[in-house]
C-alpha cells in the first residue's frame, strides 16, 4: 500500500456528496480536481501505511463538526476556483 494520505479518500467521498447540492458553474474533471487540490491543501493530513490506518482515520471523520470543516472548504474551493478556472486548452474562463 505505501504511505497515503486518508484525507485524499475522506475529501473525495464529501466531494461527492458536496455537488449534490451545490451547483458548480463548470464540472469538468480539471475544476474538480483543482477544488480538491485546494481542499487538501487547506486541511491537516492524516498520512497512513496500512488499509486499518486508513479506516481509523475516515472513521474520525464521521464526526460532523469535521465534516462540517471539510465542507466549509470544498465551499471557499468551489468559489475560487468558479472565478480562476484552469481548462486543459489552457485558457482560463473570465
Amino acid at each position: 500500500m505505501g504511505v497515503f494520505n486518508a484525507m485524499e479518500t475522506v475529501v473525495a467521498q464529501l466531494f461527492e456528496e458536496f455537488r449534490k447540492s451545490y451547483e458548480l458553474k463548470c464540472d469538468c474533471k480539471t475544476c474538480q480536481e483543482d477544488m480538491m487540490a485546494l481542499v487538501l491543501n487547506r486541511i491537516p493530513p492524516r498520512y497512513t501505511s496500512s488499509e486499518k490506518g486508513q479506516l481509523f482515520v475516515k472513521g474520525e471523520y464521521t464526526n460532523q463538526q469535521l465534516q462540517s470543516d471539510v465542507m466549509r472548504e470544498l465551499i471557499a474551493a468551489a468559489a475560487f476556483v468558479e472565478s480562476h478556472q484552469h481548462h486543459r486548452d489552457g485558457t482560463a474562463s473570465p
